[in-house]
């Protein structure tokens, strides 16, 4: 058994005491599910009383106590009767429906653990000696089966390491993600708010997280022009039949928002409910909120006719879209129900499908390299033959999904093939980059798509003048700019480089006589375009510092009476070094200016290195 398999083994065991603690706890209580997952393992209840965080310690301390005592978790097969006569007995109501969830004819097994008894496929560990190091983490709610329909049920969460000292480093890294957490951070540096008047999972911009936001653009722009994209722009809504040929309507429809009528063929003889109805079923015609981009850009593709000299056929937008997702599962900015992608398609032959992949690859690293995030890995979705949710031939999927594995092959970084992780349309790549504390984030996606030019009839004209159907290739590096720049926030910590930072300077006069230099220095900086303030209120110094440092701002410049009369500045940079350099102010705006062209990380040690 691998480190992995060994590790979730354990953490699945430790749910199953967590369970038997809380049962010992609070009896009645009722209890649904409890797996392993990638950091820790949960559980969900049905409680007598709700739980709170003070209940933790003492859940803690039963569990302590359950693997001291080493009780063996042992494995028998059942018959449905009898698992259903032990649930019933203990009045575990859940239990009973996860059991009916089971197919007939497979085996049905269940775990005792002392007098504790669970449905479960396994595995476990031998013992609950075996149960390494522990720690529960949070409360909170969890709707049963995932449906707001539902009960709403408690879920703890708790983690398990093999050593205390590894659960040591894994707690000191919760809090550092806690430092780091973007909705705080947001608050904190003025970046974004969410305001319930407007919606939720709906991002309002503040004017320095619009700043930040317009500078990824400008960044992902220029090099969209370099590699020949053209850039489009389309309408927030569009006519539902556009979808229903896409096919994202209706099997995106569950994370959609409802269809809008088209108020202009309305039918009078029918309810609200009855032309509802008639508009999911393609009986009545009527708009949808955008979830995606894809189907408008076919449009501007076949706007006029194309011949083969007119491929690669590049369109990139920032284009708005909306997704329905639960309440429950909303994050700041990186869940959300509308986002801008930095969406594109390519339109090319197949032999230029490779060169056109790789191009999209390449945009994806240069965009990694810029911002420092070197650290990722390639994950290949393949389509599940034996699955019905995608379209297409199989002729088509196996040249599509051939085609990114040379193209990744060539990347020559590691990656792994995921089958059912397809788009429904096409199979794709994800990057999956790991951030300055360790956590993964699938972050740029490639997809090569022969199916969308086959359900809107695309064609180009060939070489031999017959008619051709393009391959499309979907690409967006950054996903979306509401959670790349959330993620942006915590990998950087809300120190963004220099040419990235809201407010790349301030301006600290020592003392009021010397504010109009402080203005001078201000105007020479705002020639260049460096986004630079005066904190000309008459505080001490040490305050304008620690309030500069308190908002992030990356350079200070002080100016005190010999820099007045020599025409001067001192430079103080956040994160290069506590020393101060003293230059012109010619000097300073030629190195600010050269590190905000260079777009560089701000890793050296002094100021002008």
């Amino acid at each position: 058994m691998d480190e992995i398999a060994e590790l979730t083994q354990m953490r699945h065991s430790a749910a199953h005491v967590l369970a038997a603690a809380v049962l010992e706890l609070f009896p009645g209580t009722k209890i649904d599910i409890g797996p392993a997952t990638e950091t820790g393992f949960y559980y969900d209840f049905d409680g007598v009383r709700p739980l709170t965080l003070k209940d933790l310690p003492d859940i803690e301390k039963k569990m302590a106590r359950i693997i001291a005592e080493n009780i063996p978790i042992e494995r028998k097969e059942v018959s449905r009767e009898e698992a259903r006569e032990i649930f019933e007995r203990q009045g575990q109501g859940y239990k009973l429906e996860r059991l009916a969830d089971i197919p007939t004819g497979e085996t049905i097994s269940i775990y005792t653990m002392g007098n504790f008894v669970d449905l479960c496929r396994g595995p476990h560990v031998a013992s609950t000696g075996q149960i390494g190091a522990f720690k529960l983490l949070n409360i909170a709610g969890a709707y049963y089966r995932g449906s707001e329909a539902n009960q709403q049920l408690q879920r703890v969460y708790g983690t398990a390491f093999r050593t205390q000292e590894e659960l040591d480093n894994y707690l000191k890294s919760l809090e550092e993600a806690k430092r780091r957490d973007h909705r705080k951070l947001g608050k904190e540096l003025k970046l974004f708010t969410i305001d319930e008047d407007v919606g939720s999972g709906l991002i309002l911009w503040l004017p320095r997280g619009t700043t930040i936001r317009m500078e990824l653009q400008r960044f992902i722009t220029e090099e969209l022009v370099k590699q020949g994209y053209e850039l489009v722009m389309t309408p927030h809504i569009a006519r539902l039949g556009l979808f229903r040929t896409s096919g994202h309507f209706p099997y995106y429809k569950e994370s959609q928002f409802e269809p809008m009528l088209d108020r202009e063929n309305l039918p009078l003889d029918m309810t609200i409910g009855e032309v509802r109805n008639a508009l999911e079923r393609g009986e009545v015609d009527g708009f949808l909120l955008k979830p995606m981009s894809c189907p408008a850009h076919i449009c501007i593709y076949k706007n006029s006719p194309k011949s083969y000299r007119d491929l690669p056929c590049r369109l990139a937008e920032f284009a708005s879209v909306y997704r329905w997702e639960q309440s429950g599962e909303l994050n700041g900015m990186t869940r959300v129900r509308g986002f801008t992608q930095d969406d594109a398609h390519i339109f090319c032959t197949e032999d230029q499908l490779e060169a056109e992949i790789l191009g999209c690859i390449s945009l994806v690293e240069k965009i990694f390299g810029t911002l420092g995030m070197d650290d990722y890995r390639v994950r290949i979705g393949l389509h599940d033959p034996a699955s019905d949710k995608y379209i297409g031939s199989p002729e088509g999927w196996e040249k599509s999904e051939n085609a990114l594995r040379l193209a990744v092959k060539k990347l020559g970084v590691p990656y792994r093939e995921e089958v059912g992780e397809a788009a429904f349309y096409g199979p794709k790549i994800d990057f999956v980059v790991r951030d300055v504390i360790g956590r993964d984030w699938q972050l740029g996606t490639v997809q090569v798509d022969y199916n969308l030019p086959e359900r809107f009839d695309l064609t180009y004209i060939g070489r031999d003048n017959l008619p051709h159907r393009p391959v499309m290739i979907h690409r967006a590096p950054f996903g979306s700019m509401e959670r790349f720049t959330g993620i942006l926030i915590e990998h950087f910590a809300g120190d963004f480089p220099l040419w990235l930072a809201p407010e790349q300077v301030r301006v600290l006069p020592v003392s009021d006589p010397l504010n109009p230099y402080a203005e001078e220095v201000r105007h020479a900086l705002q020639e260049k375009k460096i986004r630079v303030t005066v904190d000309g209120r008459s505080d001490k110094l040490g305050a304008k510092i620690r309030r500069a440092e308190t908002e992030k701002v990356p350079y200070v410049l002080i100016i005190g009476e010999n820099e007045a009369e020599n025409r001067t500045v001192s430079i103080r940079s956040r994160l290069c070094t506590p020393e101060q350099e003293i230059m012109t102010v010619a000097e300073c705006v030629q190195v600010l200016a050269n590190e905000i062209f260079r777009r560089t990380l701000r890793m050296t040690k002094t100021i002008t290195e």
